[in-house]
């Protein structure tokens, strides 16, 4: 059972059949966010998904990021990223035409960022996170 579907933008259904979210600047002891800070943090996402998520390929939606004031310290301007980072793994049918729909299935973990602690769904989630192309990520496994 997933958590939530999504229709892509594409057209394309696809299940969220497991997230893990987490605050973005949670744990940040020093320092403010500045995009050294926020360029070392998607690094580190993209391994951590890389390492939950072994079998599949990782997409990361680029962030959106905001520049609150004109303060610039030691390392540059402030930069602020949206508040709730989020790691899913998403399933679908299979992208190869070629592949029984019985057999195969198609799967993509994806890393974005977003405002609120919301389970993204349907056709009304991230128009970032619905333009995902599917076709050209995810990749095909047999059940």
């Amino acid at each position: 059972m997933s958590l939530s579907r999504i229709v892509l933008s594409s057209g394309r259904s696809i299940e969220l059949s497991e997230l893990r979210l987490s605050s973005t600047y949670g744990g940040m002891l020093e320092g403010y966010p500045c995009k050294p800070v926020n360029d070392m943090k998607v690094r580190g996402l993209l391994r951590t998904a890389e390492r939950a998520f072994p079998a599949t390929p990782v997409h990361l939606v680029p962030p959106c990021r905001e520049y609150p004031d004109q303060t610039v310290g030691a390392f540059g301007p402030v930069e602020v990223l949206p508040s709730v980072v989020c790691i899913g793994a998403f399933r679908s049918t299979a992208v190869a035409p070629d592949h029984d729909p019985v057999l195969y299935r198609s799967a993509l973990t994806v890393v974005w960022f977003q405002p609120t602690p919301d389970v993204p769904s349907g056709d009304s989630a991230d128009l970032a996170l619905r333009n995902i192309r599917w076709e050209e990520l995810a990749q095909d496994y047999e059940l």
